[in-house]
This record gives C-alpha cells, structure tokens and sequence, in this order.
C-alpha cells in the first residue's frame, strides 16, 4: 500500500512541475523548431533502421505507420514553417504570392503579424508533442526489432531511397504475406481469396508484384500464375486459362508447397458474379489444396467474393507525399542548404495531386535541372496549366489522365502549341518503348507535330512498367478579333 501511496505521490509531483514549468516558460518558435528537428531525427533513425527488418507482427507495423505518419507530418509543418518565414523575409508577393494554401498555416495571412506568429507556434508545438509521445511509446521496439531477421536479400527495402523502394506500403505488404502463407483448417476443395481494392495508379500492381517477389512466398508456393489485362465480362473459362502468365515456378525441390499455386487476377472493368462464379469453380478443380487467390480491382465489388477482409489501398497523405516529392527531388541535396528551391518545390508538389507518376517526371526534371529561374518557370507553368483546365474542364489535369480522359497541358516554352494527353497505358519490361519523354515535351523544345507516343516513365520497381501516353501537338487558335476596316475613296481605313 505504501509503495502504491508513493508512485501515486511521486506522478502527481512530477505532473505538477510539469504544469509549473510548462506555464512559467514561454517556448519561443525558433526553440520549438530546433527541439521539433532534432525529435524528427530520432524518429528518422527508427523508421528508417525498420525499413531493414522483416517485420510480421501487426502490432509493431502499426505502430511504425503511425510513428511514419507523425513524422511525414512534423516535417511538412517544419518546411512549411521554415519556408513561409524565408518567403516573409524576402521580397513579398513575388514566387510566394498564391502559395502556402499547403496546408492550415495559410489560414493566418490574414491575421496580424503576433496572432499569425501564435498559431504557427502551436502548430510547431502540437507536432513536437506528439512525436515526443509517440517515440517514447515505441523505445521498446529495439528490443523486438533484433528478434526478426535481416532483409539481406531485398537491399531495396533497407533503406528510404525512395526512387528504387515501394514507399509507404510495408505493413499492407506483410498483411498480404501473411494471408498467403497462413493454412486455414477449410475443407480442402475451398480457394481463399483477397481482395485488393483502390483507385487507379494507387500501388496495387506494385504491391502485389513486391509480394511475389518476397522469398517466403516463393517457398510456399510451387507456382505464381498471373492473369492481367483482360476484362472477364463473358470471358470463356478456356480463353482465361490461356490468358495465365507464369510468374514464378519452382522445381518442386520443397516437399513442404504440394503443388501449392498462387493465382493473382489484376482485373480492368467489371466482374459479374456469374463469370466469377466460373473463374473459381474452374480453378477449384484444377489447382492443389492449399492454393490461394488474390484478385486486384479499381471497384469494390470484388469485396463480395473474398473470404478475408479486403485491403483497401488509398493514395498518400499530403504530408506524405510531400516527404516523397522532396526526397525525389532534392536527392543528396540538402534542401536546407536551398531555401528558395524548397519553397518553389513545396508549391509545385502542390499541384501535382497526389499523382506518383508526376513526381517522378517532375522531380527528376527538377533535379536534372538545378536552376532558380527554371523551377518558377514550371512552378508558374504548372500553376496556370492547372488553374486553366480546372475553369475550362472541370476538372485537375492528372485526375483526367487518371481517369483516361484527355487531358490538355500545354507547352512551358511554346504557348502557341496546345499538347493534348489522350491516354496512357502500360508496358512490360521486354517490350520497347518510344524514346521521346512526356517531359521533354512539355518542358523542354522537343520538336514534334500531330499524333505520337512518348514514354511518361520507367518505373525502377517491380513490376517494372514503363508508362507510355498517346499525345497530340496542336496549333492553338487566334482569339484576337480583327478590326472592321472600311473603304473611302477607294483607299482602306483601318
């Protein structure tokens, strides 16, 4: 009882200094930040020392996203902070003029210099704070993380290159991997299967494929059939057979697989019940107990025929991608060292929306090209592209794309031309691919007229897709009206 009396004793005390302290001492923003940036150095260390584990439990990868999440955040309020006070102490209205509607520190332009000051400080601090908690809530993973075995052979997923790694996706790659090699006592005609649903250029493909890859998945299964590209709608059931690519087969060395298959179907379109009906049935007699499915779609219909709970996929938070964009951009570049480059990459990842494939065009074009009057030349371009197509389409331009709508985006360098992105598709690794690049169209002085294809990117990550666009340059029309001229005299007036 005693010992409980002072634990109990001994917390209230230390809450009280605490709250006396707290109180007494006014933190000023450039303490916050110092104290904010060496806390998302810590959290940097353990994230990254995480990346070159093979982690299985749940609860730690939950605990790790979570720990991620907070620090993608903690260093967008840091950037945003940081660069506003640069943009501040600089010419104003200039580069900065639209910008900052990054994120809630854009609401105080508004407010006097003192209340502006004021928010940002409590932005800073509540960022601090959490991260403060959460990596004291974490310490003990140290102690589990020595537990698990090295990723040796994956050298991609130990660190956060984040050009050559699939990014922000480990702990629904071990929930997949673990729904693959975990045996349920079924009885032993019934195929389980896991449905994987998310909007377009979202990472399915690119999930699945680092799953495949995975040695225990290669060990558990005897063969890895893929079926992708097709629309099932009244497909025939010997068509779809033919139309299985083999990913992965082993020799059968392992007693332990049993002819164990893997079969992934990446589907485009609907899936009716009835064909689905069809594909299982038709697989059930054909592949050994054991097997598994995993069937990949942009609806979530195909919720309906899994016999596990659904992975949803959803594309990154701002936050996120805005650590992602930088990390693409700046590569072994400090982007401290660069202040006035860092704000304008800030604002043009703002207009990227989200879309992965863009921050690699654009981050590369960046990098390529370290230049201060370059990069507000495509922050402006950029801007305008998408402030025009929103008025004129309704719509973001990479939302169309996404969407397999045309999309119209013009030329940095060639106002008079109009260049028109009808869609995109994907290319396996084998297959050849055009060798002008989307950017260089749009960016740079590449001459070219009418209808052609152009390569948008080549992914560095399985499955290795090189995207390729159906473009089209066209003459933009005249809108100045022409003056009415007049005849005196038989001389014209104008």
């Amino acid at each position: 009882m005693n010992i409980l009396l002072g634990a109990v004793l001994g917390e209230l005390t230390t809450r009280s200094i605490n709250f006396l302290i707290k109180n007494s001492f006014k933190p000023t923003a450039p303490d916050v930040e110092d104290r904010l940036r060496r806390i998302l150095l810590r959290a940097q260390v353990i994230v990254d020392e995480a990346m070159g584990w093979q982690i299985t439990n749940r609860g730690v990868l939950q605990q790790l996203d979570m720990l991620r999440d907070a620090m993608h955040h903690g260093y967008y309020i840091l950037d945003t902070f940081r660069y506003q006070s640069h943009s501040e102490e600089e010419a104003k209205g200039q580069v900065m003029s639209n910008s900052l509607s990054l994120l809630k520190v854009n609401s105080l332009q508004g407010l006097c210099s003192s209340s502006r000051n004021t928010l940002i400080l409590e932005q800073l601090q509540k960022s601090l704070d959490d991260l403060s908690s959460m990596i004291i809530d974490v310490e003990e993973l140290a102690v589990f993380l020595m537990s698990y075995p090295r990723l040796y052979r994956q050298p991609y997923s130990m660190h956060l290159l984040v050009g050559n790694c699939m990014f922000w996706r480990q702990m629904e790659t071990e929930r997949v991997i673990s729904f693959l090699l975990h045996t349920q006592p079924h009885s032993p005609k019934e195929l389980e299967v896991l449905p994987i649903v998310g909007p377009g250029k979202v990472g399915k493909s690119t999930l699945v494929a680092h799953v495949c890859k995975d040695e225990r998945v290669r060990d558990h299964f005897s063969e890895i059939l893929f079926l992708r590209g097709h629309d099932l709608t009244g497909a025939d059931l010997a068509v779809l057979k033919e139309g299985y690519v083999t990913e992965h087969q082993n020799d059968g060395s392992n007693s332990n697989k049993k002819g164990r298959l893997l079969i992934v179907v990446e589907l485009v379109g609907t899936l009716t019940e009835d064909v689905w009906n069809r594909l299982y049935s038709g697989s059930i007699q054909h592949v050994p107990s054991g097997s598994k499915i995993i069937v990949t779609s942009r609806s979530d219909e195909i919720i309906k025929f899994g016999t596990t709970r659904p992975l949803s996929l959803k594309y990154l938070s701002y936050e996120a991608y805005w650590y992602f964009f930088k990390m693409l951009t700046f590569g072994s570049m400090d982007p401290e060292m660069h202040p006035r480059l860092a704000r304008m990459a800030m604002e043009i990842a703002g207009c990227m929306n989200g879309c992965f494939i863009g921050a690699n065009m654009i981050g590369c074009l960046l990098r390529d090209n370290i230049d201060f009057h370059f990069w507000y030349k495509v922050l402006a371009f950029l801007r305008g592209t998408v402030k025009k197509h929103v008025s004129k389409f309704g719509g973001h331009p990479f939302d169309l794309i996404n969407e397999k709508k045309p999309a119209h985006l013009g030329r940095m360098f060639t106002p008079s031309e109009d260049f028109v992105l009808h869609y995109e598709y994907q290319c396996s690794s084998q297959e050849d691919v055009p060798k002008i690049r989307v950017q260089d169209v749009i960016y740079g002085s590449v001459k070219a007229q009418g209808k052609f294809e152009a390569l948008g990117w080549r992914s560095r990550i399985p499955p290795y897709h090189s995207y390729v666009t159906v473009c089209e340059i066209r003459e933009l029309k005249t809108t100045g009206t022409k003056r009415k001229r007049s005849m005196k005299n038989g001389v014209m007036l104008y």
